[in-house]
């Protein structure tokens, strides 16, 4: 049986005249670089959060960066994130200048553990960065506190977490800004790279337009420096499209995820869901003890699956330098031997949920607890 990881041929067949128009509307208009199809979008995405601006990047990295240099984060300045997440995260922190401090994740739903953050502040600490990851939002009431207590910066970043819901509160509307990816295989995904920022703060708002658009003011005037990062027209185009149908997308990830968890019972730890929180799967995670053979198992069966990921961050060679031990972060150094990314998207039929979850079963141990 044919299982994609993700099913992006199949998701466009269901929404074909709709893309096809878009893309022709902007040839038509020849609105390739910003313009008023990024400009629509900006406000959709922006309603559908309930924030007051969405500025559209080129990338979710240039997100996460566009947004700290606007925060003034720099040389001299710590911020705290997650050790287990894509090293976007913390690029967008060290291109600033600023120095990234990883924290382990809860050992139950995998995202930023509150407790670890309050040991890792010091004097010289910023910023916090959530990671929303797999698509389950961290626990944001609490992360606000401690960032309240020590007068600190709350970027969320939501690249994973489109849609998703902490207490009823959508992910992307808890901190002074959030960064969105709108990289293909996202939840609300383009047809190439594509990121934004939202946030509550105009000035913020004005200076990352700015500043992602070679530090203009407005055609004519550079009232700074800046960079080359913006959403182009395809794009935007794309994502206005994608939007209207997150919603029913969003409960088939959901459905799915229900009905794999319920098959693997018992031969995996599945993802546990927080009941205070609204997990949009991004990535459909389960933890095994036999990772590698689990894999190879489901290869061999024309399953595809991913790792993610692969090392935790303060592990990767990127980050020799911060002398990390695997005590340092014992969740995340041991997770990542045994976590397996199995296919999800929202047009995953029940046959090949279970065929797949049979296919594990198979094989799969689970971890010691």
């Amino acid at each position: 049986m044919r299982v994609a990881f993700v099913d992006l041929k199949a998701q466009y067949a269901s929404i074909k005249p709709e893309i096809d128009q878009a893309l022709a509307e902007v040839i038509a208009d020849c609105a390739f670089i910003g313009g008023k199809y990024a400009a629509r979008f900006e406000q959709e995405f922006a309603a559908y959060l309930g924030r007051e601006h969405c500025v559209g990047v080129a990338n979710g990295t240039d997100a996460l960066y566009t947004a700290m240099k606007g925060l003034g984060l720099g040389p001299g300045d710590e911020v705290i994130t997650a050790a287990n997440t894509f090293i976007a995260t913390a690029e967008g922190i060290t291109a600033t200048g600023a120095e990234v401090v990883f924290v382990d994740n809860d050992p139950l739903y995998y995202n930023l553990d509150p407790a670890g953050i309050e040991a890792a502040i010091t004097p010289r600490t910023r910023a916090i960065v959530p990671v929303h990851l797999y698509g389950q939002p961290c626990a944001m009431d609490r992360i606000l506190e401690i960032a309240a207590a020590h007068d600190l910066i709350v970027i969320e970043d939501a690249a994973q977490a489109h849609g998703a819901l902490w207490r009823g509160k959508r992910a992307g509307t808890f901190g002074r800004c959030a960064c969105f990816s709108f990289y293909p295989g996202k939840n609300l995904g383009a047809y190439g790279d594509a990121g934004g920022v939202v946030t509550d703060d105009s000035a913020l708002a004005e200076f990352i337009r700015s500043f992602a658009n070679h530090g203009r003011h407005d055609t004519l005037v550079h009232s700074r420096e800046g960079v080359n990062s913006r959403l182009d027209g395809f794009q935007a185009a794309v994502l206005s499209v994608k939007l209207r149908h997150l919603e029913a997308w969003t409960a088939a990830r959901i459905a799915a995820a229900a009905r794999y968890t319920e098959a693997l019972a018992g031969v995996c730890v599945p993802p546990a869901v927080h009941p205070e929180a609204r997990h949009v799967f991004h990535l459909y995670v389960i933890r095994v003890a036999n990772r590698d053979a689990v894999r190879k198992h489901l290869q061999a069966a024309g399953v595809p699956t991913g790792i993610h990921y692969q090392k935790a961050l303060p592990y990767l060679a990127a980050f020799e330098r911060l002398g990390h031990a695997p005590a340092d972060f014992p969740h995340a150094f041991r997770f990542q031997d045994e976590i397996l990314s199995l296919p999800m998207h929202g047009d995953l039929t029940a046959d090949q949920i279970d065929f797949v979850a049979d296919t594990v079963r198979g094989v799969a141990r689970p971890p010691e607890a």
